[in-house]
């Protein structure tokens, strides 16, 4: 009847006791014994209605005998004990089958109508949320004499303060739930955790700092007066996100590169699927504190929206977004020259001649990430500071990625760019077969071709989408003049540097994941 397998039942449907099959056999006749064996699931859930059926047919006979023969016997109605205890409810068919299961057990090891189900015990609670609770000032106070202005600006402080709290409890689950049991299981090595985490632990007591500060500042009604000097002297501290920051660009590489092993792809997966994760994966954790960085000028600008002129921050509100606005750009400038020289380590050259200087002299990129060509081959293509650069994704010995250098790369300041309008031809049978797989519609497509220096190139260009091929041709319409400008400034001496304000772009990444179909010319 039932057997141990994998420490779990297993269950033989066909291995009924003699008194019940004879039951059912005397009772139904060969009709019912054809059903049995045609749906034996449906059949053992009536085996214990039908056991009480022959109790009542019985007596039923016994007052037929004492009637006329020819009177007619009604068939006996089948059993209401399922419908008298449980409440019909409408459930899948396959959870209906897993219930039959659990429920022909009992029926034939107690020859008794079925019991009242008992009732599941509920589950303990997850320690953590899903989704944290959006409480608001004014779900912390019982009563206020505040007016509306006065009310936003208690809002966005206390925003500030919960973000605070909020970010050091990732920052700390990070470190107790992934680097921890990873370092001890020796899941990964120390070197790979510390390239992965780089200096996370050291941000945790940063934030701690500003959020005892900010409690500090509350009064007995849980409002805060003044917050821009305290923001003015903590805003210092961010430059430690310079180091943080520009390790983020070989960490993502590292991890992308480890989530290929089935250890660890095993280990990050569980715990992404864990309630504590909120379905936030180990990379999401790891970018948090980017994302906090960013914020701050926003949240400063909506407390200043919300500052009456006479409050004794508005004199040092302008100061303190001043300092934020330039701790900004300058880990995004830091962050911009890490990943720039992060990807043009990453370069494999065919040739000594596609070397170009202009690579070596980039100090950031403006975009990059997949491109199709008119072969229908995928591309992930590079818009240095100063040049143009195709290339072919692959691996190394190691496992890490590296770009194979695809064609001559092209110098900016000789570059001409051609937007190809959706629909058109622009570029012969050929194009068209290979972008539209013999539609005569091109879509979101350009053309890229250089001048002088050596022979002519062109190349065209396939983006997944409009808004992708928009972001090319404005990074690639900057970078043109930019590199123009700068020749024709400096036309023998050293490249000067760029435009401070243009370092922001290093951050914008295009990459596609939209499927296309490969279509060779």
């Amino acid at each position: 009847m039932e057997s141990e397998e994998n420490g779990g039942t297993h269950t033989s449907w066909f291995d009924f006791p003699g008194d019940v099959e004879s039951s059912l056999c005397d009772h139904a006749g060969k009709k019912r014994k054809q059903e049995l064996c045609i749906n034996p699931v449906i059949r053992i859930l009536e085996d214990e209605e039908e056991e009480e059926d022959d109790h009542e047919m019985a007596s039923e006979q016994m007052k037929d005998s004492e009637e006329p023969r020819n009177k007619r016997v009604k068939p006996v109605a089948k059993s209401n004990s399922l419908t008298g205890v449980i409440t019909p409810v409408k459930t899948p068919a396959l959870k209906r089958i897993g219930q039959s299961i659990s429920r022909s057990i009992s029926f034939r090891t107690e020859a008794r109508p079925l019991p009242a189900a008992p009732l599941r015990p509920r589950q303990k609670a997850a320690a953590f949320p899903r989704r944290r609770s959006s409480q608001c000032w004014s779900d912390t106070v019982e009563s206020h004499d505040l007016t509306a202005k006065e009310i936003k600006r208690q809002e966005v402080i206390y925003e500030l303060t919960q973000g605070e709290r909020q970010l050091i409890e990732d920052l700390s689950l990070v470190k107790k739930v992934y680097y921890e049991p990873m370092l001890t299981l020796d899941i990964m090595s120390e070197s790979e955790l510390g390239q992965i985490f780089g200096t996370l632990d050291s941000l945790i007591p940063l934030h701690q700092d500003l959020l005892t500060r900010l409690e500090k500042l509350r009064g007995s009604e849980k409002t805060v007066g003044e917050v821009a000097p305290t923001l003015m002297k903590w805003f210092p501290c961010l430059e430690a996100y310079i180091t943080y920051c520009c390790n983020q660009v070989g960490a993502k590489a590292l991890l992308d590169q480890k989530k290929q092993e089935k250890q660890v792809e095993h280990f990050l997966r569980l715990c992404q699927e864990s309630s504590f994760s909120r379905k936030l994966d180990l990379w999401n954790f790891l970018d948090l504190p980017r994302s906090r960085l960013v914020k701050y000028p926003l949240l400063l600008k909506e407390i200043q929206k919300c500052t009456p002129p006479e409050h004794p921050d508005e004199d040092v509100l302008p100061d303190a977004l001043e300092l934020i606005h330039s701790i900004v750009a300058e880990v995004n400038r830091k962050t911009g020259e890490a990943e720039c020289q992060f990807f043009r380590r990453g370069l494999s050259y065919m040739e000594e001649a596609q070397r170009l200087p202009e690579i070596q002299l980039s100090r950031f990129l403006y975009c990059h990430g997949e491109l199709k060509n008119s072969k229908g081959q995928r591309l992930h293509v590079f818009l240095f500071e100063l040049a143009l650069v195709l290339t072919r994704p692959g691996e190394d010995r190691e496992g890490g990625q590296v770009f194979q250098v695809y064609r001559q790369p092209l110098p900016n300041a000789l570059l001409n760019l051609e937007e190809i309008p959706d629909g058109e031809a622009g570029g012969g049978g050929t194009f068209r077969g290979a972008f539209t797989g013999g539609n005569d519609k091109v879509r979101n497509c350009f053309r890229v071709s250089s001048r002088g220096r050596s022979k002519a190139q062109s190349h065209s260009l396939q983006a997944n989408d409009s808004f992708n091929k928009q972001q090319w041709i404005s990074c690639l319409r900057q970078a043109i003049v930019q590199s123009r400008d700068r020749g024709a400034q400096t036309s023998q001496s050293p490249l000067s540097h760029p435009d401070v304000a243009l370092y922001h772009i290093a951050g914008l990444s295009l990459s596609s994941d939209t499927e296309m179909t490969d279509l060779a010319r």
